[in-house]
Parts: structure tokens; sequence; C-alpha cells
């Protein structure tokens, strides 16, 4: 295609790929995407005054200059140019998707890789089929090693997204139930999310599999894979601590170390062994792997540690899906202190297991004898009030008025639930 041509030589030369009309500078080029509630064709004029070197439309009613490139369709041009860049970069590229701890792991594995080679890993969580093609075109000719998170809530996404990243090295963290609404079923989960694996033996390229985890096993049986867990793989460690932080020790062939991080939670090992695993096999010093593991400091609401002036908060608020939602309740439970409190929010796209999924976590805290907790959101209305413990309010709005005049003092409270209840805002009342 002569329009990908040329656009990528101006790609090469120094412009931009620019998505938004109100960042294009002079020499970018400007994509025309359509989201929801948005058509990027009709900014095409406002990108060509801001000075766009080009601007990719799919509309023909705004071809309006000849600075624009008419094509089908832009965001499949997007993921073309993408691909097209990923053949011209040659380097290793290492895809992690998977249902809960994705982008803590991909954080993780960013900062161990980092200690050996100039590392561009996908930003925040922009992990979907907009933001896997610019997360490759992030990368240039210094970048030394690629890693690409992908996310995934319909059937065949991943395949999709595999096709653009081709990855040679590939991490499921684990798979479970989420999105349920779109994918259907448990079983197209798992489908959708082994594409990763079956695009990286296409490379004839290695899984890092959590081998503690029977169906990750079965799915990679016939692949070359390096598997990390608590005995008997080829990368082991222990749990040593989880209150407040997780320490693990990790064997080395040079002996035991020590690795304190500042991740809440034990679920977090298997993020942290997941990177120590890539570190090792990628032969980066042991003393290296601890200190990018010590030094990451979690952050975008991820099982963060804030403490008020009142109180002490778990603030794991970013997502939220029946496994992710257990291990955090456990944990939890698991901790040494006072005056606990769990604050959770709904969690969203279940379909038809919404229901019974809401009412398994409620009774988790009940057989972990929390003496009171505060559930948020209509999921779980119908049921609330049968517990003696909990005390409902339809959405955060309504506990945040609560709080106003209910002040909470000395109290450990566990904040987690689905992005849509935005329950970070009550920080400031804790």
């Amino acid at each position: 295609m002569k329009e990908l041509e040329s656009i990528y030589k101006s790609f090469q030369a120094g412009s931009r790929i620019i998505t938004d009309s109100r960042e294009v500078k002079e020499g970018d080029i400007f994509i025309a995407l359509k989201g929801e509630n948005h058509n990027g064709n009709t900014f095409a004029e406002k990108a060509v005054a801001r000075g766009a070197k080009h601007v990719v439309i799919d509309e023909a009613a705004y071809n309006v200059a000849p600075q624009c490139v008419l094509v089908p369709d832009t965001l499949q041009f997007l993921q073309q140019l993408a691909n097209h860049h990923r053949h011209q970069l040659h380097i290793p590229i290492l895809g992690i998707t998977g249902t809960n701890g994705k982008t803590t792991t991909k954080e993780l594995c960013h900062a161990v890789l980092s200690r050996k080679y100039n590392t561009v890993a996908t930003k925040g969580n922009l992990n979907n089929h907009i933001g896997v093609p610019l997360t490759l075109l992030s990368m240039d000719k210094t970048t030394e090693f690629g890693i690409v998170e992908m996310g995934a809530n319909h059937p065949g996404e991943i395949k999709e997204l595999c096709k653009i990243v081709e990855p040679d090295y590939g991490i499921i963290t684990n798979i479970g139930y989420a999105h349920l609404e779109g994918f259907g079923s448990y079983e197209n989960i798992i489908k959708t999310k082994n594409a990763l694996y079956e695009a990286v033996k296409e490379k004839q390229g290695m899984l890092f599999v959590n081998g503690e985890d029977e169906l990750l096993c079965r799915l990679s049986a016939d692949q070359k894979r390096y598997t990390y867990g608590v005995e008997g793989h080829d990368v082991n460690g222990e749990i040593v601590q989880t209150t407040p932080y997780l320490v693990y020790t990790l064997k080395t062939r040079h002996g035991h170390l020590y690795v304190r991080t500042k991740l809440i939670g034990g679920y977090n090992f298997d993020n942290a062994m997941a990177a120590s695993a890539l570190g090792i096999y990628f032969d980066i010093d042991p003393l290296q792997i601890q200190s990018a593991l010590e030094t990451y400091m979690p952050s975008n609401m991820r099982s963060q540690l804030v403490k008020t002036e009142h109180n002490t908060i778990i603030l794991d608020a970013y997502n939220a899906n029946p496994s992710s939602m257990q291990v955090a309740i456990s944990n939890f439970a698991e901790m040494t202190a006072a005056n606990k409190l769990p604050v959770i929010g709904e969690m969203r796209e279940l379909g038809a297991i919404s229901e019974e999924a809401h009412r398994k976590i409620v009774d988790l805290m009940a057989q972990n004898h929390f003496t009171q907790a505060f559930l948020v959101g209509h999921n779980f209305e119908s049921f609330a009030n049968n517990y003696t413990f909990t005390t409902y309010f339809p959405d955060t709005e309504a506990l945040i008025e609560y709080l106003k005049t209910n002040k909470i003092t000395n109290a450990f409270i566990l904040v987690k639930g689905s992005r849509g209840n935005k329950l970070e805002r009550i920080t400031e009342y804790l």
C-alpha cells in the first residue's frame, strides 16, 4: 500500500503519530479514529490547520486538503502501520495478558529488563486495539526490548492483537472469570487468552509459565517454556511475609535472595516471580533483579498503601472481578491489624453469574469473621441486608455522604472495586 509506505517514511523521518487533533503540531501525522462518541474525520480540517503533514481519514467527505490521505479504515491503517514498524525494529517483544495482574507484571518485567536493555513497555494499561499499535509505534531504533500488554473483553481479541505484535515471548498471568458479558463463557475466555501462547509458538519463542497453575501448564504443555513457582520449577521462590508488604526468597544458582517489595498482598508473589524468572532467563544479575523489584512502587490505585491522617488504606480500586476480589479479601483477612474494614465496590460485566459472584464475596467476608463491611453498588442490593455485619450504599456518592457525618479513625481499610465505582474518591474522607 503506497499510502502506508509514504506515511511510514515521514514517521521514520521524525513525524509523530497523533490520534487527538488537539495535540497536533507542525509536521505530525494525524490518524482520524472513530470512537463511541466521536468521529475523528470531523477534525481533519482542524488537523490540517494545525500543521499536520498527513491527515489519515476513511470518509471521502472530509478529504479537504492535499495533506489528507483516504484509506478504507483508519484503525486498520494504524494497526498495519504498527505491524510494519514492528518488522523494522528487529527486537524481541514480550506479550503479556491475563485476567488479573497483567499491568503489575508488565511494570515489574519492565523494571527488571531495564537493568540490562533499553526497554519500552505499554504505558499505563493502554492494552487495547488502539493502545497496542501506539505502544509499538513508541519504540524506535534505540529500543532493545519491547513489552506489550494485551487486554480483551470479547472473544478473539488477543489473537487480533498478536497479529499486530507478533510476540517472541509470552506470559499469561492467570485465566479467571471477567467480562463474562462480552465473552459469553469461561471456555471463550480460555480460548481468547491462549491465543498468546499460540502466537509465540508460531515464532518458535519461549513462554514464561506459572508452574503452580494447572490450566496454564496444560495449555503450554507442547511448547518451549520456562516455569516459575515454589518448588520443582526453572525458577523457585517462597513467600516469607505479606504484612504489610510482600517479602519472598528468590532461589538462584548463586544462593537465596530476600526480595523486599513494596507490593501489597501474597497474590503479587506470582507477578514478582514472573519478572524474576524473566530476569534470570535473560541472565540479568540477581542483585539487579532484586534491586529492580525492591525499588518498584505500585501506582494507579493498584494495591497502593495509603496512610491518611486518621487511617491506613489499601487502595485497590482500579479493577475487580471474582478471582481478584477473592484473593484481595483473603489476603486482607490474613493481615495482622486491628479494626479492619473492607469497603467493597460492585463488579461489572459479569452477566448471568453476577448475583452469585457478589453473594460469594460477602460470604467470604462472613467466613473470615469481619465485624463490619461496606458494600457499594446495586449488584449487592438484593441480599445486602441478609448479613448483620454489612452496610449497603447504592453508589460511591452515598458512601461519601455517610463518611462526611460518620468519621472513621484508627482503621485498616481495604478499598476494592471495579473502575466504574470510582471508589478512590472516598480516600479524602477517610
